[in-house]
């Protein structure tokens, strides 16, 4: 193995079987170096690592690897330690490699984008500082990411591959301004309108009036974001903005691909204190999995395997109907023992106001 003072991941070791032929390929070590939040740089920080790069490594970078790590690929073990070193020395840090926290990651958000419903990248340094540790030091199951998108938009693809996924949200009205939506009416013609939005909203919970204004069904919109990435100037987030959580997201390992579970459905990340909790959140899904993972299981694959309310039970979070694993295969009739857990839920709460009322 390859590795630097005092870390024990971020580079994987790569030796060749045809080092006696083609010496220059003996060792060819590639470090995992962790990128800013929302992957902001200045020219001036590529050109610093770039001189650094060429002065102990063979050129090649690739931005970004798959868990969004800048891969610096082409080392040989002696000149790892003197670029960390000296990368280090300028304020950048080795990424996670093999059974540890990997490196996080956060979407340009409301720097670039008007969809933005959390602070993005204060979400990512809050995640990234408190598991600093366990980047550098596997000692986990198996890998554990944390992805952070600011809207439903996904554009980081938390909820498909990430362990923890971060994603902003809206819980009021969505904000229309009819005088843009006539706009677009006059501009793209009714027809496209009702041809490339109003028919293609999933759950119909849009609708155009004779007057060229929109309806919208709040209660029924799911926040699949077509509308507003279509009329962006017309449509936007409402203003009670706040995250949902999912868990369990991965590609294929020991069982097929896997979606994040809604264990959060909505939290508002306002106060140091939301901050602090969903660092906390962190902290107890991370802790059970390490003691209830199998080796090389991810943690979802460990919740299809112990169960979801067993789960929940572990990390202290009560079953809460607004949860959900995948959508019901029919729109008529449900299935999944909804209608039971939200009667349970709503009995919950009415003792909880009559507790507090008492």
């Amino acid at each position: 193995t390859v590795s630097v003072y005092g870390y024990g991941g971020g580079i994987i070791p790569r030796f060749s079987e045809v080092g006696k032929s083609f010496p220059e390929s003996k060792e060819f070590h590639t470090l995992r170096v962790q990128p800013p939040a929302g992957n902001f740089y200045s020219t001036a920080m590529l050109r610093q690592l770039g001189d650094s790069w060429e002065k102990y490594g063979s050129g090649l970078v690739t931005f970004h690897g798959q868990t969004g790590n800048i891969m610096f690929i082409g080392a040989t073990t002696e000149n790892t330690q003197h670029f960390f070193d000296e990368i280090n020395e300028y304020g950048w840090d080795l990424g996670g490699a093999g059974p540890c926290v990997r490196t996080a990651m956060s979407c340009v958000g409301a720097a670039r984008c008007g969809m933005s419903c959390a602070h993005e990248h204060g979400i990512h340094r809050h995640l990234v500082n408190n598991f600093t540790d366990d980047v550098h030091r596997p000692a986990l199951p198996y890998k554990f990411k944390f992805k952070v998108s600011g809207c439903p938009n996904d554009c980081q693809n938390a909820i498909e591959r990430s362990d923890f996924a971060v994603i902003g949200t809206w819980r009021d009205d969505m904000k229309v301004n009819q005088d843009e939506i006539k706009n677009y009416v006059k501009k793209k013609g009714r027809q496209y309108i009702l041809d490339n939005v109003i028919a293609r909203c999933p759950t119909q919970a849009i609708s155009l009036t004779d007057n060229d204004e929109f309806v919208v069904d709040n209660h029924n919109c799911v926040r699949c974001m077509h509308c507003l990435n279509v009329m962006p100037k017309a449509l936007h987030p409402g203003d009670d903005k706040g995250v949902t959580i999912l868990i369990g997201g991965k590609r294929t390992l020991k069982i097929g691909d896997l979606m994040g579970t809604v264990v959060v459905p909505f939290m508002k990340l306002e106060t140091e204190e939301d901050y602090e909790k969903i660092v906390e959140m962190g902290e107890e899904i991370i802790g059970f999995w390490a003691e209830n993972g199998l080796e090389h299981e991810r943690t979802g694959e460990m919740i299809e395997r112990i169960g979801l309310v067993n789960f929940l039970e572990g990390i202290g979070i009560d079953v809460d109907p607004h949860m959900v694993n995948y959508p019901r295969q029919s729109s008529y009739v449900r299935m999944d023992g909804w209608d039971e857990e939200a009667e349970k839920w709503f009995e919950k709460k009415r003792e909880e106001k009559q507790t507090a009322s008492a």
